[in-house]
This record gives structure tokens, C-alpha cells and sequence, in this order.
């Protein structure tokens, strides 16, 4: 599955979504070096390899990301998971779509990100799917959308996927099948044992 020769993406904002407690690994995953680079440095350079009007950070409130060059957005929730980060950056957008990335994914490929940008349209976005498993922290998501997720979010319901679920009976995304083989490139950093010599990162978790 690939994008045809000379595709530009459609005009969208990136938002690396860095801002969780990383209770489990007990340090802030956005500073893991993965290959030389923090994770949240790989994250950043993936998403401006593919020309989006503007990258910016749904960030922690006590780190300091000045060295990464990106506006940083400050959750308008708190302890509300990934989905926080998700509404701040759907009404802070300057494009039309909005591109989420997790930080913890150091497999994640261009490919894989150029293809979900592929599949969203400018009202439109798209959830990658692998083996019916939703991806919704590797997505496109309308501008439109803000208005579910803040909603969402005042009912106290903060699961991604449910957020990804919603959209999709909205019309406001649709389902992107990928290759079972592609799987891999979803894998996360969760535990201090993902980041042993040689061990492979488990799957994600919705």
C-alpha cells in the first residue's frame, strides 16, 4: 500500500501528543532517546517530512520543550489522557484536518503516516484500522471535530477510541484498513523493559 508518485498531502496541522504522566515508565517518554534523538524529536521531524502547515506539542505543564522549535499546547483538562491533548489542538488548527501522533511510537514509518494523511478529505478524516484494531493516536481528524471531543471530554469519557468511534457515525472520519503486516509500526514504549537491548516494543494500547 503506497502513495502515488508525486501525492502532496492535503493541508493539514500536526500535533505530537507528549503530554502523559508516563506513569508506568516512570520518566517522561518524549525525552527517551530512540536512535540517537528524544522520541518526541523523531515524532516532530516525521511529521514536517510531510509538509504540514504547522507541527505544534499538546505538552506537560512541568517540562520544558524550548529546544524543540514547536508552540506547545497545555491540556484544557487534566488527567484526561491523550484525548485532552486531541480537543486542544482541534480548535487551536490553522488547517482544516489535523494530524495526531503519539510520541511513544519510535516504529512508526513515513509511509505508514503519508498513507493515513492519503485517505482523510477536507471535511474528512481517517482512522487507520490493523487486524480491526482502531489506531486512533496515529489519525486525521476534521477541524470539525473539536466539538465531539469537547464534549466528550465534559462527560468525563477520555477514551481515544471511543472519541475515533464517534467521529466515524458522524461522518467526520472514516475506517482505513492497512496490512496485517503493518502492525508493527504501532508498537509503543510503555515499561522500562520495552527499552531493553533488543527487545521489541509491545503493541499499542486504545
Amino acid at each position: 500500500m503506497k502513495t502515488p508518485a508525486g501525492w502532496e498531502p492535503p493541508p493539514y496541522s500536526a500535533v505530537i501528543l507528549a503530554g502523559g504522566r508516563s506513569t508506568r515508565m516512570g520518566r517522561d517518554k518524549a525525552f527517551l532517546e530512540f536512535r540517537g534523538q528524544p522520541l518526541l524529536a523523531r515524532q516532530i521531524a516525521l511529521a514536517r517530512s510531510l509538509k504540514p502547515v504547522e507541527v505544534v506539542v499538546s505538552g506537560r505543564a512541568d517540562a520544558d520543550y524550548s529546544g524543540f522549535g514547536c508552540p506547545v499546547l497545555r491540556d484544557p483538562v487534566s488527567d484526561a489522557g491523550p484525548l485532552a491533548g486531541i480537543a486542544a489542538a482541534l480548535e487551536a488548527a490553522r488547517a482544516p484536518l489535523v494530524l495526531v501522533l503519539a510520541v511513544d511510537l519510535p516504529c512508526l514509518t513515513r509511509e505508514v503516516v503519508a498513507t493515513v494523511l492519503a485517505a482523510g478529505e477536507p471535511a474528512r478524516g481517517a482512522v487507520p484500522r490493523v487486524a480491526g484494531r482502531l489506531e486512533p493516536l496515529v489519525a486525521v481528524y476534521p477541524r470539525s471535530a473539536a466539538a465531539l471531543a469537547g464534549a466528550q471530554l465534559a462527560q468525563r469519557r477520555f477514551a481515544a477510541g471511543e472519541f475515533a468511534r464517534r467521529c466515524e457515525q458522524a461522518g467526520l472520519v472514516r475506517w482505513l484498513d492497512l496490512p496485517p503486516e503493518w502492525a508493527g509500526a504501532f508498537a509503543n514504549w510503555n515499561s522500562p523493559a520495552d527499552l531493553s537491548p533488543g527487545s521489541a516494543p509491545p503493541r499499542s494500547a486504545s
